[in-house]
Order: structure tokens, then sequence, then C-alpha cells
């Protein structure tokens, strides 16, 4: 007898319908077809145990398994649910109803028919309601993450016993009831970090709001335990909340990597990702057989901190290259080409030399001669370009350290960020793509960072007394633009030029000595 039931495969952040087909007939052995991996070849055996530990018996005859289209290849452990269900309604052990074809099911069955969780199930479900199945069944552990796609009947099962009472009886489970909107709306701004905590540094405190209000990559050198990586895990708390659209895309890419918190249903923060610095390119950018999305797609709409830039390795680095401009990466295989979004801010960090304490106002640098130049050059520069802005961190005074008083929060910050914004997105309402100051191309450029003849004079000035670099006269137009904006101020003033120009430290010739 032949039996049709749906499943979902995951490639890259969208999901594709699955038909499994299970056919039993005269003869002897097991065979699944239509490019399974070993994972989905293995199925059957826990699917045997499965089905034996719930007072079923599995057929000892032949039985064909195909998942089609054949020309897929299909990977991971989900398929057992729906493979289960296949073989006992082809051996009629049940009868299942003709409400099968409207259900999508997934989930990975253990040896005593526990349905374990899956991965990406939020595009699982998108895809589900897009092609109007009526239901989707998933493990309970994936349910909430399912539920937040709405017209489409999501319902949690922890074991193989529950779905064969459900199309038994469809009362046996109730469907799961996820309020979007309220889940949304009510973690944005539930932080345990604050930029209260932080003692003095106003000057780098300020160089965040302004990478932040602009969208501005940018590294923080200095000694350490000057605060470095202190500051740059307090960003996202003065970061633009996520919009729906956005904390749908985050949570999507999350799923699929299997990195959602158990039970959640959306993630409501900007991600904050930080990588060790021996992480490999392809664990930083995404891939392997089955490409999976990487550290700067995990860091989609959100932060990814390199703390200790120098100590990565540069091939590692230099793949970021592309996908900051493109703000995606494609990774392509023999078979297959996957876009993953990478839309992130860089924040790295970094000592200013090897022992840590070039420019320190109080210890003395160690290094031999020309090594604070070898130790800047493990960054290359194709990738500083990208950085608009380079802050110098002193350490902190005692005096500062043991003050009583507390610092603004990062609300009051994140309210000033979020009216630039505000002023960003009117401007760029007509340019596809192109949301905040840091993304504007070099023709933007000329027609909105118009600076006038003092401010030409200015940065004139500027350039040659401190041999600034070709590369840097951008990144100055467009950090000062921000700073503008963050005064609410339609010109840019040679005051939010000195700014800016104040942010090129690593621009500066003979910065190293």
């Amino acid at each position: 007898m032949l039996v049709k039931t749906f499943g979902s495969a995951v490639y890259g952040v969208e999901a594709i319908t699955i038909t499994i087909e299970v056919n039993v007939s005269m003869g002897q052995h097991y065979t699944i077809v239509g490019l399974p991996d070993n994972a989905v070849r293995e199925s059957l055996q826990r699917t045997e145990s499965a089905i034996k530990t719930n007072d079923f018996h599995m057929p000892r005859t032949k039985i064909v398994v195909n998942l089609a289209p054949a020309d897929i290849r299909k990977s991971g452990s989900a398929f057992d649910l729906p493979i289960a269900m296949g073989i006992l309604g082809a051996s009629e052990q049940l009868e299942l109803p003709e409400k099968l074809k409207d259900f999508v099911i997934m989930g990975e069955l253990s040896l005593d028919g526990t349905v374990k969780s899956i991965k990406g199930a939020l595009p699982i479900a998108i895809q589900a309601r897009k092609e109007g199945f009526k239901g989707l069944i998933v493990p309970l552990a994936n349910a909430r993450e399912a539920g937040m796609v709405n017209q489409l009947d999501v319902y949690g099962v922890e074991h193989l016993s529950e779905l064969v009472r459900f199309f038994q009886d469809e009362r046996s489970l109730q469907p799961v009831v996820v309020n979007t909107r309220e889940e949304f709306f009510g973690n944005q701004y539930d932080f345990d970090i604050d930029f209260s905590e932080v003692k003095g540094q106003e000057n780098i405190k300020r160089a965040m709001e302004i990478a932040a209000a602009g969208g501005h990559n940018a590294i923080l050198i200095g000694p350490p335990g000057a605060g470095k990586t202190m500051l740059a895990k307090r960003l996202p708390t003065i970061l633009p909340p996520l919009s729906l659209q956005e904390a749908l895309e985050t949570t999507k890419i999350h799923s699929v990597a299997g990195k959602l918190p158990e039970n959640s249903a959306l993630i409501s923060k900007r991600p904050f990702r930080s990588p060790h610095h021996t992480i490999s390119d392809v664990a930083l950018v995404g891939g392997g057989g089955t490409p999976q999305p990487g550290e700067i797609s995990l860091a989609h709409n959100g932060v990814l901190f390199l703390d200790e830039l120098p100590e990565f390795k540069r091939t590692v680095l230099e793949v970021m290259r592309q996908p900051m401009e493109e703000r995606k990466v494609t990774i392509s295989r023999a078979k297959m080409a996957l876009d993953f979004p990478a839309n992130f801010m860089l924040i790295a960090s970094m000592n200013p030399c090897a022992c840590g304490f070039y420019n320190h106002p109080e210890k003395e640098c160690t290094c031999p001669p020309g090594a604070v130049q070898k130790y800047l050059n493990k960054v290359s520069g194709p990738l500083l370009d990208r950085i608009d802005l380079h802050v110098e961190v002193t350490p902190v005074a005692f005096s500062e350290l043991s003050a009583q008083q507390n610092a603004e929060p990062s609300a009051a910050i994140r309210e000033r960020v979020i009216r630039a914004r505000e002023i960003q997105a009117q401007r760029y309402l007509n340019c596809s793509g192109t949301y905040a100051n840091a993304q504007i191309s070099s023709k933007q450029l000329r027609e909105i960072c118009l600076i006038g003849a003092a401010g030409e004079n200015l940065l004139k000035k500027a350039m040659e007394r401190l041999n600034l670099s070709a590369r840097a006269y951008d990144r100055i137009l467009k950090v000062s633009r921000t700073i503008a904006d963050l005064a609410a101020s339609e010109d840019i003033k040679p005051e939010h030029l000195a700014e800016a120009i104040h942010y090129r430290s690593l621009d500066r010739e003979g910065w190293a000595g």
C-alpha cells in the first residue's frame, strides 16, 4: 500500500516542501531514496524502535521510502516522524484519514518514541502557510517558534503516541496560540546591562552613540583593562529597537542555525555575537556541506564584536570584506547557491601594540622599534577602510571609578539615537536598501554631505596637517552627517567635521611611530 505524508527541508533561510512516499509491498529490505544523507538513511532504525516501543510492529516486507523531489539533497533527522506515520499507514496498522494531506509533519524520533526538537521550524511554518496547508505538526519544543505564523494551526507533540491519537481524534491536541505583538513588545527593552554602569569614558560613550545613530562600524584601540569590551557589550542597549519585520528575519536565521532558546517564539532584541579569535572562516561567514549561517548572519540586524582583532587569522578577516559591502553572503556549492543576510554593525577592539601600552599615559611601551606598526599591519588596509570610527580608549582615573553618581542611562542615549535614525529614514525614503548614513554610496555622499566653504577649508587643513589618507575623506563626511543628525542640524557645520576628524586615529600618518 502507498501512503503520502508531507515534510519540509530547509535550504539557506527558506524551506521547500518534501513529499514522503512510503510503499509497503511483497519482498525484503528497507530502502530510502531521494538523495538522503546518512542521518536520513539511519531514520529507519530509529523509526523501527519507536514503532515497536509503542505496541505496533515493523513490517517484515519490502519498504521503499521516497523523498520527493528526488534531485534535492535531504539532510538531518527531522524526517523521522512523517516516515513513521507513513509506515504505520502503508502497513495498514493505522487508518490514516484523508486530512493527512493537509498537514506538514516534522520531528526527530528517539528510540522510545519521544519527539525531539528540530532546526528551522519558523521557515517551515512560513512555507507551509504559503502552500496552503491547514496545519503543521512539530515537536513541542518548537511549537511556540512555529506558532508565530498566523493563519496556520500549529500543534506541538512530545511523543509518537500523541500524533497517532491526533489522527484518530483531532480534539486530542489544541493548536498553539502565540500573541506575536505581546511577545515582541514585552521584551524589547529588557537588558541586563546598561551604560549607567560605565564610570567615566564620556568621550567613548559619545563615539558609541554616533556609531549607533549612523550604523557605523567602529574599532576601539586601547590598553588592557581600559573598558573596550564592556563598552562594546552595551552597544545593543542604545540601538533602535527591532521592527517586527527585522525580528522575524533575525528569528528565521537563528531558527535555521538551531540557536533559538528553548520554547522561545521571537527574538525581540538586536543580537550581539562575539566569536573567539580562533574561529574559522566557514564558521564566521557560513558554509559547510549543507550550508549553515555563520556568525555574520547570526549578527544580522545586530552587532558583531571582534575582540582582539589582530589575533584573528588574516584569511578569516578578509572573507568579511564583501559581506560588509553587500550586506549578504552567498555560499556557492556545486549544486546550489544560497544567500544568507548579513546586515550587521562591526565593532572591533584591539591593543595598540603587542605589549598593550603604546600611548599609555602612565605605563611605558616595551615593544622594539617597528613592532607597533607590525602589530597594526595584522589588520589589512581594505578592512580598516570599511571601519568609519577609530576610537582611542584611555584608562579610567581612580577619581572617576570611585565616583558615586550614576552615569547617563542607556535609555536616554537610545532616545537621541532613535531621533537621529528617524531623520535618516525620512532622508533615504526613496533610496532602496539605504536607511542609515553608513550605507550611502559615493554618489549620494556628494549630494547629501555638503559642507560649505568653511568646512572645506577645515577638512583640507586637517588632511594636510594630520596626513590623513584619501580613504578617510568619505568616512569623515559620513560620520559628520551623523553628528549633524544627532544635533538635529540640516547642515554639516565645522564643529561636526572637527569631531568626525577626531575619530580617524589609524589613518594618521605616523600614528604608530
